[in-house]
């Protein structure tokens, strides 16, 4: 797509050395490890609090999406873009981008609890929710800038992983969790 190759060709324009680190290590904060331990941690605070439907909610959310992204990769079978522009050696296929709905799985559902924990006008509430839709765009846009996907595979993992997790939000509001 014309799309893919117009942002591949302005990343790779505005690469600087410190950047390219910079965006090295932000990628890796959306990765599986990432964000499973994130999840895990969470998941964890919220049984200590006494939140079952939300620990599960979190758990499972975070805990089916990454083999569904892979069946996905597998599905569809893009190939990354090229080298020398690609930054980073993976195996899988681009498309959707697993950083990306990695990340955007767990950032939505982090939202769904936010919003489950303060109420409407709390200055939290925003900012957590602001916080996560930042950290979820600075992610896909980190691996189109690393030449690890194209943009379009970045798009669609944020859309795979907002519609997981709004499942697991359908879900989880039409199933009881009995203690």
């Amino acid at each position: 797509m014309m799309i893919d190759v117009a942002v591949l060709d302005w990343m790779v324009s505005i690469r600087e050395p410190e950047l390219t680190t910079a965006v090295t290590v932000l990628t890796h904060t959306g990765g599986g490890i990432a964000t499973s331990l994130i999840a895990t941690v969470t998941t964890l605070l919220l049984v200590r609090a006494d939140r079952l439907r939300d620990a599960v909610f979190v758990a499972g959310a975070v805990l089916t999406g990454w083999p569904v992204m892979s069946l996905l990769k597998n599905l569809f079978g893009r190939v990354r873009p090229p080298e020398p522009e690609r930054l980073v050696v993976l195996p899988t296929e681009s498309f959707p981008s697993g950083h990306a709905m990695t990340s955007a799985v767990l950032a939505t559902v982090l939202v769904a609890v936010v919003m489950r924990t303060w109420p409407r006008g709390d200055g939290r509430r925003t900012v957590a929710t602001a916080a996560l839709a930042t950290y979820t765009v600075a992610i896909g846009l980190s691996r189109v800038y690393l030449a690890a996907h194209w943009f379009t595979d970045v798009v669609a993992g944020w859309i795979f992983g907002i519609t997981w997790a709004l499942l697991w939000v359908w879900l989880i509001t039409r199933v009881r969790i009995r203690r």
